[in-house]
């Protein structure tokens, strides 16, 4: 596993996640606050939890840890939220930007929230880890989006690529 690789797949994420908000935006109020039944509630839901899931691992990566999850009521717009995901995105690249190949490789040390346990795994599987975090739920995003007629289009990554 290679840097390079590794920020190619985050320039894949950004593309996919871009193509996702183009379309969101288009929504109303009451599209975005429609229950998706993916088990974390509406669009902005989702949106959130994907925005903490990045926030949650650039910490850890940097060497924190987490003492409160971002809620609704940090974002009082649409576009608060989108801001908050570019910033996120923003501070994930430029980490990218200070690793090396022997960096990726290094064992991580991390602590799971939820449980208090402890897991060490190459700093490369949790990178990739978030990235198929954010797909999973990009695809149920979009998923919904083409039920109101506003779909992002092509999200695959061979598609990205053929660009």
């Amino acid at each position: 596993m290679q840097v390079e690789q590794i920020k190619e797949l985050y320039d894949y994420d950004h593309w996919a996640n871009e193509r996702l908000w183009q379309a969101i935006v288009g929504l109303s109020q009451d599209q975005l606050n429609m229950d998706m039944h993916n088990g974390l509630g509406d669009m902005l839901d989702t949106l959130l939890h994907m925005i903490n899931a990045m926030r949650l691992w650039r910490i850890r990566w940097q060497g924190g840890t987490i003492t409160n999850m971002l809620t609704r009521a940090d974002f009082p717009t649409l576009q608060s939220m989108r801001t908050r995901w570019q910033e996120e995105e923003e501070q994930v690249h430029h980490l990218l930007t200070t690793l090396h190949d022997e960096d990726i490789i290094r064992e991580f040390r991390y602590v799971r929230t939820t449980t208090s346990q402890a897991y060490i795994q190459p700093l490369w599987k949790t990178m990739h880890y978030l990235t198929n975090h954010q797909t999973q739920h990009r695809s149920e995003i979009a998923m919904q989006l083409t039920a109101f007629n506003q779909s992002p289009g092509e999200l695959s990554m061979n598609f990205f690529f053929d660009q």
